[in-house]
């Protein structure tokens, strides 16, 4: 009886040591995806104005009746993030909180919203949620920048040229649009393609 006690001890101690090795070689392993993985940023879809070209020129009035000037340089200095949404659209309403948290914090960018379709259903979706900015309805400003799909951003500087652009679904996504405008390239993937030419 003491002698299979002491034979299942070693054999479960056996088990417990090829465990403890197994976890470290995955331990091991997910370390060196994680390295191998770089960041995504948005994904940016080569259609339309490309980044470094001014930006259309575009002079409209939002839902609100605000004036929205777009593509031409700011006398504040400001860098504009144009965010087209849509009221149809889950991915949308789930960023706009996000989006307008980032706005608020960097004091350097203006956030418009832009969409289009009907005008009582955007009125409706301004006020449940875009609430103090800018939404402006038009057709060809989505046709000029050429979107696609939603949500999209487009990131525009002082100058009136286009600094960043991409289909955002994530925070991180809008977050690397920012990134990008600070490195000065025109995506994370650039710029990772730029630091590490072997990747």
């Amino acid at each position: 009886m003491v002698e299979a006690l002491v034979i299942s001890q070693i054999v479960l101690w056996i088990a417990v040591l090829a465990m403890a090795a197994v976890v470290v070689a995955l331990v091991r392993q997910i370390g060196v995806l994680h390295e191998r993985i770089a960041p995504m940023g948005a994904l940016a879809i080569d259609r339309g104005p490309k980044v470094g070209e001014p930006s259309p020129v575009f002079d409209l009035v939002a839902l609100d009746q605000r004036a929205v000037a777009l593509g031409r340089p700011s006398s504040e200095g400001r860098s504009t993030l144009l965010m087209f949404v849509s009221p149809t659209c889950p991915v949308c309403k789930k960023l706009i909180p996000v989006v307008k948290s980032i706005a608020r914090r960097d004091s350097s960018l203006s956030l418009i919203f832009a969409s289009d379709g009907d005008r009582a259903e955007q009125d409706r979706f301004a006020r449940a949620h875009i609430e103090d900015y800018p939404l402006v309805l038009s057709a060809q400003l989505g046709m000029a920048f050429r979107i696609g799909k939603l949500p999209y951003a487009v990131l525009i500087d002082q100058d009136g040229k286009i600094r960043a652009k991409g289909l955002v679904n994530t925070r991180e996504h809008l977050e690397s649009l920012l990134e990008a405008r600070q490195l000065g390239v025109a995506s994370i993937q650039e710029y990772l393609r730029k630091t590490n030419p072997r990747a």
